[in-house]
């Protein structure tokens, strides 16, 4: 029996197809490798993507291509690795702006102010961005701990994603000048204007920047380890409505073993842990403290 097909679209003088196994093997290969569900009506999204993969390595379908994925990582190595990446990178969504969901930042401001008047309070204090994308969420927690502590101080963000393409990006820290959620009055302090052919884009400025690392990150696969001391904070947003219910607590479980006791847990508007008290409480509204 013919296997049904999905899509079908012409590209220069390639016609790609995917049928519905392909389509499901892309799904098992990216829940298997990033922990990401990809639910039905998702097939014109994983099309879209993938096919420039196919172009990029020259491949006539998405059934050749995918076979050569899985065979390679059978096989293992850097070059397997690198691909894998590739396809990651393909099927990850990056939606992000500067203080997104900014409710948090007031809150989060009034948790460093009382981290640092804490007595004997001399270890940095870690923060934890776990899904940096094109990194103006991670320089938006540095702004506002240079708005709330000044700029000398001693706090550590650490700034993670899955994808590598968006990690390059949020790394080089330019903008466009009027990048949505940025008002004037932190472009001018945060940011250096363009000139020339750089006109109309801004870079943050190194007061900023020095307070951010950027590194890759699979909350899934990922060892924890390398993330180093316990976190005061983690901002995950908008990641778990990617995950399954048993990907969520999975995560929710290392997020857990990896924040200090009594350290917060910013998730997005749209994500509730209460099914997980044991690990976490609410604090405020989409704020969870740590058990």
């Amino acid at each position: 029996m013919t296997e049904p097909i999905l899509l079908a679209a012409r590209a220069g003088d390639t016609e790609f197809t995917m049928s519905r196994a392909d389509f499901d093997r892309a799904r098992r290969l990216i829940h298997r490798h990033a922990g990401i569900s990809l639910a039905e009506g998702k097939e014109a999204m994983v099309y879209g993507r993938l096919a420039r993969r196919l172009r990029d390595t020259r491949h006539a379908g998405f059934a050749p291509y995918l076979q050569h994925l899985e065979e390679m990582l059978a096989a293992g190595g850097a070059v397997a690795e690198r691909e894998l990446q590739e396809f990651v990178n393909c099927l990850t969504t990056n939606l992000t702006s500067f203080f997104r969901e900014e409710h948090h930042f007031p809150l989060l401001a009034a948790d460093l102010r009382a981290r640092a008047a804490l007595p004997g309070a001399g270890q940095p204090v870690r923060l934890w961005c776990s899904a940096a994308s094109t990194g103006e969420e991670p320089y938006s927690l540095a702004m506002t701990v240079v708005e709330t502590l000044g700029g000398a101080a001693r706090v550590e963000i650490m700034a993670s994603d899955i994808d590598t393409q968006v990690l390059a990006t949020a790394e080089r820290g330019v903008y466009a000048a009027d990048a949505r959620g940025l008002d004037e009055q932190r472009l001018r302090r945060f940011f250096q204007r363009g000139t020339g052919a750089n006109q109309g884009r801004a870079r943050v400025r190194p007061e900023v920047a020095r307070l951010v690392r950027f590194m890759p990150f699979n909350l899934v696969n990922g060892d924890w380890a390398k993330l180093g001391a316990p976190f005061d904070v983690i901002f995950c947003r908008n990641v778990m409505i990617y995950f399954d219910a048993t990907t969520q607590r999975a995560v929710l479980q290392r997020m857990h073993g990896v924040l200090k006791p009594g350290g917060l847990l910013y998730v997005g508007h749209s994500e509730n842990f209460s099914d997980a008290r044991e690990l976490f409480r609410l604090r405020g509204k989409t704020v969870y403290e740590r058990v």
